[in-house]
């Protein structure tokens, strides 16, 4: 089998990836001689194996994560196991953030929970995500506990949630903690099959209609990529982002690259990150890219102070 390019350090010098309750504890960080140049703020990339840091940059790091939020949604919506069949209502009335934001899904009209599971990790539809916060057991506010409760059992000690969609910058995660998030979906194969669907007519009822949707990351429609489960995110505040379970190398992954700039820049952080891995070369970053990296890093060092 391919080995990676790495050595790794003895844990005296570098900490090891604090476990989730009931999982396997993280190995050692993992170190190249020539470490690869990123345009993410933060990125890590850990084997799912051997539970080895491949990669990290910033890891502890904390940024808004955008629509990364809806993994999170989908666990707790699986945790209430409600009827995956029931039609209910698009909702987004106790979602201020929502205020002003295009959908061409119409309130009021219904669809099936499955339906809306998949629109909001395949598509990043808001009011998908929405939808699915106000029809959960014992309401929104609920809800939202309940996410926060879901990151701290998963031990994710620098995670908050306020809303279901990610569009509020106080939406915040690391990359460390979003790989135990990873590390969890394991448990959830429902969540790979819907984030990884490439294409969906969605029917809805109340009025009568259908929609296209399409996956929103790039990678699932390539077929040299093995993705096991993905989701993407954008905001202003959090910049690009990219969680995925894939196969690098022969070996099971996730992967983290947070705050990207540019519409493309974290697939091509991912690409990266996968071609050093697989052969050592490293590729170049465009200047832009490395310049808002460069920008974020001060105001974001500032805030985590």
């Amino acid at each position: 089998m391919p080995k990676f390019p790495v050595f790794f350090l003895s844990l005296a010098l570098l900490c090891a990836l604090p476990p989730a309750p009931g999982a396997a504890a993280v190995q050692d960080v993992a170190a190249s001689v020539a470490q690869p140049q990123i345009a993410a703020g933060s990125a890590m990339i850990v084997d799912l194996s051997t539970h080895e840091v491949l990669y990290s940059s910033h890891p502890d790091l904390v940024r808004p994560v955008a629509s990364i939020s809806k993994l999170m949604t989908a666990l707790v919506v699986l945790d209430a196991h409600q009827p995956l069949d029931e039609k209910i209502s698009v909702d987004i009335s106790r979602t201020p953030e929502m205020k002003g934001v295009y959908s061409r899904v119409r309130l009021n009209s219904e669809i099936s929970r499955h339906d809306m599971l998949l629109l909001a990790l395949m598509s990043s539809e808001n009011r998908a995500a929405a939808s699915l916060a106000h029809h959960y057991p014992g309401g929104y506010d609920a809800f939202i506990r309940a996410m926060n409760a879901k990151a701290r059992a998963l031990g994710m000690t620098h995670t908050r949630f306020v809303e279901p969609t990610g569009l509020s910058a106080q939406n915040v995660s690391t990359a460390r903690d979003l790989i135990k998030l990873l590390m969890a979906t394991r448990q959830y194969p429902l969540l790979g099959q819907l984030s990884t669907t490439r294409e969906n007519m969605a029917t809805f009822s109340k009025p009568a209609y259908t929609l296209p949707f399409r996956n929103t990351n790039h990678l699932v429609y390539r077929d040299n990529w093995d993705i096991q489960l993905t989701k993407t995110g954008f905001t202003n505040a959090a910049g690009h982002c990219l969680v995925m379970r894939t196969v690098i190398n022969q070996r099971p992954v996730a992967l983290v690259v947070m705050d990207a700039f540019g519409k493309y820049t974290h697939f091509a952080d991912a690409s990266r990150l996968r071609t050093w891995l697989e052969t050592g070369e490293i590729k170049p970053v465009p200047a832009s890219a490395l310049a808002y990296k460069r920008e974020r890093a001060g105001q974001l060092t500032a805030s985590n102070d």
